[in-house]
């Protein structure tokens, strides 16, 4: 599927073993997002056994339209560290901001086809509602042609969990919009899921491109009320299935995971996903655990997440500060990633010699305020450099201590020499 090359470079990368590498891909608990007629330099491994890395979400909606800023969103991302980027436009110009992307980005690039589809259902037909299979078939074709490395489908919400949700409220109900658009289409039609039905078909079109699936979690908890719940698990059971399927036609699978999930019942997700999906990536959406910290929540994923990586997540999706509050800005496109990135790097530094390294190396630095060599290494290296410039004093302490800085005290007895 991959050159030796690549993937000798993704094993450099990641300081492990080619022969590892290689049999994780082959059990499929190793995914490499990479189009075929996709060419990018930012080649990323996801999975067991590897760094955990973090995607960025960007895209229109149908009242923020200006490609131009969504690009701007790109940039900061990558300057900040994202490993992948997804584009989820739901608004018009959504081809074009996606084709930029693709042309301009170094990392792979995901995308949600079903907001297309709905998009172009409502143009042609008038409602979502009255979508048909060729439709779906239609926007999925053209994106894998266009070099779309994983896409995002909703394909384990079915009949059955509609009948469910009637018979189970939800405080949160049905937080995805993927999951939402379908279960309405079900509920209208009177119909089993279009993209579970023709599954095998799908397949046969991410096999030809190679575009990575990453299975939808359409009906995730959106409140820790819910957290764990029949639906969740019904909906988890059937990726699991779809899993086998996806592995028996050599097609690159992940699973999409919660959602707002309890911090004591993190744990107990990750371990089933692993237990039922055959230990394939799993890409968690925070988790938050808590539903309270409007504003922050970027903060709150980050605690959420790096549980979540512990216990065997492998994907963290950046969450912003204006997550259920409004559409991010460029700055908050920053203070996610930087937060996501702080997640994944809090269990990468107990996994990996480099990482492991990079901190040591400023905790020694920092013993002897060497500024200039301590700055560099920090996560957001911007920001330690404006705290630093603010300082009313050109010693070298901080100004918190002041002259009664630890570490000079110490310096000055016997205790360290």
């Amino acid at each position: 599927m991959f050159k030796k090359s690549l993937l000798k470079h993704v094993a450099k990368k990641e300081s492990v073993t080619l022969s590892f590498l290689e049999k994780q891909l082959d059990k499929g608990r190793v995914v490499i997002p990479l189009n075929n007629k996709h060419k990018i330099t930012g080649i990323t491994a996801i999975g067991e056994g590897l760094k955990v890395k973090i995607n960025t979400n960007v895209g229109l909606s149908t009242n923020e339209l200006n490609v131009k800023t969504e690009l701007a969103k790109v940039d900061c991302a990558l300057k900040h560290g994202t490993d992948t980027v997804m584009d989820l436009s739901v608004g018009q110009n959504l081809k074009i901001l996606r084709k930029e992307i693709l042309k301009t980005c170094p990392v792979p690039l995901g995308t949600v086809p079903i907001y297309e589809i709905a998009l172009e259902a409502e143009r042609k037909r008038g409602e979502f509602e009255k979508v048909r299979f060729d439709d779906i078939w239609d926007v999925l074709k053209k994106q894998a042609q266009e070099g779309v490395d994983f896409f995002t489908i909703h394909a384990g919400i079915l009949k059955k969990n509609i009948t469910m949700i009637k018979r189970k409220k939800r405080v949160g109900g049905i937080v995805s919009r993927g999951g939402a658009l379908l279960a309405s289409w079900m509920s209208v039609n009177k119909k089993e899921n279009p993209f579970y039905e023709n599954f095998d078909k799908i397949l046969q079109l991410l096999k030809e491109y190679n575009v990575t699936l990453s299975l939808g979690d359409a009906l995730r908890p959106g409140a820790i009320a819910d957290s764990t719940d029949a639906l969740q698990i019904s909906e988890l059971k059937t990726l699991g299935e779809l899993v086998k399927k996806c592995r028996k036609k050599g097609v690159q699978v992940m699973v999409e995971g919660p959602g707002h999930i309890r911090l004591d019942e993190i744990k107990k997700n990750m371990h089933l996903e692993k237990k039922l999906c055959a230990k394939v990536p799993f890409y968690v959406l925070g988790p938050l655990p808590t539903d309270i910290a409007s504003g922050y929540d970027h903060i709150t994923a980050a605690i959420g997440g790096s549980i979540a990586a512990l216990n065997g997540a492998d994907f963290l999706c950046v969450v912003t500060p204006a997550e259920h509050l409004r559409h991010p800005t460029v700055e908050d496109i920053r203070n996610g990633v930087i937060a996501s990135r702080i997640a994944a790097r809090c269990v990468n530094v107990l996994r990996f010699k480099d990482e492991w390294d990079r901190d040591y190396q400023l905790s020694l630095e920092r013993s002897h305020r060497n500024w200039d060599k301590i700055l560099p290494l920090t996560i957001d290296k911007e920001k330690a450099q404006e705290y630093r410039k603010n300082l009313k004093s050109s010693e070298d302490i901080c100004s918190m201590c002041g002259s009664f800085c630890s570490l000079k005290i110490i310096e000055k007895c016997d205790l360290l020499k």
